[in-house]
């Protein structure tokens, strides 16, 4: 019986005949807290991602990578899905890049967030940094969920967007911070490289590219869960991949980055990988 595994697993409690939430499990499960991470479920099992594993798997291991287009196909609806779904999940990891971005020595006045979907890196930026101005860019139907999160957290005023794809709109230029959160593990390392370049050339002087991204180890089976989204990579994207410390400081100073350091963001499973010029 599933209750009684998840019991022994520790993820239930059991009184006679009666399961209840554990301490962790209440706070992860119950609606009506701020940490609820049901939502993601919208997210993870939506009828697009599941299509994206209807085909069968050996050909994603035979093709190296999905074979069709798969979630970066251009303006796909599942991203505001993902804008929706995600926040409580991405919550801990933006406040945790903000408050190392607050502890710089001159914070950041000019952000610009890449692929900025539920916003939300951006926005927690605005809020701990009295001033910053943030430029977002994503597809417009994305952007509106952006949007309405900004103006729920207060910071519309300074929140300004760039409709379009990060491949073929204008970035701007002069800007303090480039965030490209969760999105170079969808492309091969020669497109990582070329996005680096596009930011290096958005920033001013001093400025810096922030990545967030689930790094596993040189021996790429640890630890699980970056290793585990390595396999999500193949099946959903052409020739996307999780990659280690070591590939994103070659793709940096490819790009032309002098400095690249990779950084844990406990408690998430993800890693701040930041790429600073000379």
């Amino acid at each position: 019986m599933l209750c009684d595994y998840l019991t022994v697993q520790g993820f239930l409690t059991k009184t006679q005949d009666r399961y209840g939430l554990t301490p962790s499990t209440e706070v992860f499960l119950t609606t009506t807290s701020p940490a609820w991470m049901g939502s993601i479920v919208e997210f993870m099992a939506s009828p697009e991602m599941i299509a994206l594993w209807l085909v069968d798997p050996v050909s994603y291991v035979r093709n190296g990578g999905s074979v069709r287009l798969g979630s970066i196909a251009p303006d796909h609806p599942v991203w505001v899905k993902f804008a929706r779904a995600m926040v409580p999940f991405m919550q801990p990891t933006a406040q945790a890049v903000a408050g190392t971005v607050r502890g710089w020595p001159t914070p950041p006045k000019h952000v610009l967030d890449i692929a900025a979907g539920h916003g939300l890196f951006g926005i927690t930026l605005a809020q701990a940094i009295s001033g910053a101005q943030i430029t977002a860019l994503d597809w417009p139907a994305v952007l509106q969920v952006a949007q309405e999160n900004a103006e729920a957290a207060g910071v519309v005023d300074r929140y300004r967007t760039i409709p379009g794809s990060a491949f073929e709109v204008d970035w701007g230029s002069g800007y303090d911070l480039v965030l490209l959160t969760n999105f170079l593990h969808h492309f091969d390392q020669e497109t990582c490289v070329s996005l680096l370049e596009r930011a290096r050339k958005s920033l001013g002087a001093g400025g810096r590219v922030l990545a967030v991204e689930f790094v596993p180890n040189e021996d790429r089976v640890s630890p699980p869960f970056p290793a585990m989204f390595s396999f999500m990579m193949l099946g959903s994207t052409p020739s996307g991949d999780a990659y280690t410390a070591r590939e994103f400081a070659d793709m940096g100073r490819t790009a032309g980055f002098e400095r690249v350091r990779a950084d844990p963001l406990p408690p998430s499973p993800q890693t701040l990988v930041t790429f600073e010029q000379g």
